[in-house]
């Protein structure tokens, strides 16, 4: 079935970039190089990351719960909660995120909030199988790794940012990051604390608004960290087996004190059930 919702796709001709990285310092935790020439076929991929609306449109549409309704709980940035929130499981190596029961993606932050109250932010607490039904229902697909960095560049080569190398050009905020001291203090410099609308800060060449910062993104691609060394070099997408998938562009929790990896050539992981309050999606599809 296709969606009846305009997903707003940009299509794009493709040919040869040259992916990852060989200097930072997600090189060799998570295999960010060695930087190699990659070609691409034309392909479309969609201006903004799928927001709340148009999710909410497919839920309605054919009845579909998330992997978050179904475990009944996800994780939620704990700067979020009251201070008197009741202990929950936190994550060892990340005890900034908590499991709050009711949360998901209609709930980001429990039962309390509500997703029409940010209708044009990124819909969060979606899993990778989540987004691939979303795919299937609007006749879309995942972009691959390849093809999601290609069009985050928006045409430059070999820079940081989708915009260049400096993270704030001329002292202005182009996405939306954590500032201050993570994790207890956020200056909200870029003006947004948690998710920030779709469209919020200026496109980069290609027309594609916060490919990096303010949500995590899901790509097709099976995690490896060694993929890049012997990956193909035309069209690749690590696709067989099972394991965790990749995830781009970092989020709105990112921060150079522990996460540097709101960068273009930046990457990470998750299982494909996992769902969090900052990990989201776009889409795109074969060139028509």
């Amino acid at each position: 079935m296709t969606a009846a919702i305009d997903l707003d796709l940009v299509e794009l001709e493709g040919g040869e970039f040259e992916m990852g990285t060989d200097g930072e310092c997600g090189y060799m935790v998570d295999g960010e190089g060695p930087a190699h020439a990659v070609k691409l076929s034309p392909f479309a991929i969609s201006r903004c990351a799928v927001t709340n609306e148009q999710f909410a449109a497919f839920v309605a549409a054919g009845g579909h719960c998330t992997e978050a309704e179904r475990c009944g709980a996800s994780f939620v940035f704990a700067g979020f909660l009251p201070a008197d929130f009741v202990p929950t499981r936190a994550v060892a190596a990340a005890p900034w995120w908590r499991l709050v029961e009711g949360a998901d993606w209609a709930h980001p932050e429990g039962p309390d909030s509500d997703w029409r109250e940010r209708r044009e932010h990124p819909v969060v607490h979606v899993s990778w199988n989540d987004a691939i039904a979303f795919c299937g229902w609007s006749g879309t697909r995942l972009p691959t790794e390849a093809e999601w960095e290609y069009a985050a560049r928006g045409g430059l080569a070999g820079c940081r940012f989708p915009w260049g190398e400096e993270l704030e050009p001329d002292g202005e905020h182009r996405m939306n990051v954590f500032q201050g001291s993570f994790p207890d203090e956020n200056e909200r410099a870029d003006g947004y604390a948690g998710t920030a609308p779709v469209d919020a800060f200026p496109p980069n060449g290609y027309g594609l608004h916060n490919v990096t910062g303010n949500v995590w993104e899901w790509t097709a691609d099976r995690f490896d960290r060694n993929y890049y060394a012997d990956s193909p070099r035309v069209d690749p997408c690590c696709e067989e087996g099972d394991g965790p998938r990749v995830m781009r562009g970092g989020s709105y929790l990112c921060h150079a004190s522990y996460c540097n990896r709101y960068r273009v050539d930046a990457r990470s992981s998750n299982s494909a059930d996992a769902s969090t309050g900052n990990l989201g999606f776009r889409v795109a599809r074969d060139s028509t």
